[in-house]
């Protein structure tokens, strides 16, 4: 029975002797980490606060945010291991062949990142501006470090990887863009009553905007017809809806006038007999 009781006994004085030396280490540990993580939380809240003040981008005060959570994480678990007794050199040394295999493993990632990065930063466009960039296009919803999402205006979105922005020709439109609308006018026609006409019509339509300000010019002598060219700026929404709604008061509006659209026609004459 003895014999039975001597390794119970045995272990038991073995975590009392382990408590003793180590408890008192390992709850000053979790002390420090629960420290920090109440430190990096209020870091964090203020180093957002302090960059909002600064008008960054959301995702760039988001990133620097997180990031002084986690080093503020990273210096206290460092606290902690030294209050432990742990050898950090062989462990520092580890977590950077572990890193390296990572880097390897996640080139793709980590290329978006770096152009994430770069994009925020250098902000070639903002979130509700209209791009156009690798074959596609549409109004930029939300950038964020690996993608740039967009919402073309059939109301599809496109994810866009960051790493194919970055060192591509982009279109920027901004929140505007020109629309174009080409109509011709019978050489008979009074062409400053059509200009004029044009031109209250389009300025009176709510979705065109009076800064800046439409062009409306003759831009050709055609075979039939003298075309005048109307590119009145629309916000990026609008741009879809306005020329429908231009062309069909412009038909009216010219008629009504007495101005005449005249179809394409060409005359053909025949030399000699038949």
């Amino acid at each position: 029975m003895n014999n039975q009781l001597d390794p119970l006994a045995h272990a038991k004085d073995t975590l009392i002797d382990l408590a003793i030396r180590f408890g008192p280490k390992l709850l000053v540990a979790i002390l420090i980490l629960t420290l920090g993580f109440f430190v990096a939380s209020w870091a964090a809240r203020a180093m957002e606060r302090g960059l909002r003040r600064l008008d960054l981008e959301p995702p760039v005060v988001q990133l620097l945010s997180r990031v002084a959570r986690v080093l503020v994480v990273v210096l206290f678990a460092i606290m902690a291991l030294q209050n432990l007794g742990v050898e950090l050199l062989p462990l520092i040394a580890g977590l950077g062949v572990a890193g390296a295999g990572i880097a390897l493993a996640t080139q793709g990632v980590l290329s978006n990142m770096v152009a994430g990065l770069t994009i925020i930063f250098t902000k070639p466009y903002r979130v509700g501006e209209y791009v156009a960039i690798v074959g596609v296009e549409g109004q930029v919803e939300a950038i964020t470090l690996f993608n740039t999402a967009l919402i073309h205006p059939d109301r599809s979105r496109i994810i866009v990887p960051n790493r194919k922005v970055v060192g591509e020709i982009l279109h920027n439109y901004g929140r505007i863009r020109q629309s174009e609308i080409r109509v011709g006018v019978a050489y008979e026609s009074d062409l400053a009553l059509a200009l004029g006409a044009i031109g209250e019509l389009v300025r009176a339509n709510p979705r065109v905007l009076a800064d800046p300000a439409p062009v409306i010019q003759v831009v050709s002598l055609a075979d039939s017809a003298v075309q005048i060219a109307v590119r009145p700026w629309v916000a990026v929404a609008d741009y879809g809806m306005v020329a429908g709604e231009l062309n069909v008061a412009l038909l009216a509006e010219l008629r009504r006038r007495g101005v005449g659209i005249p179809y394409p026609q060409r005359e053909v004459r025949l030399i000699g007999g038949t």
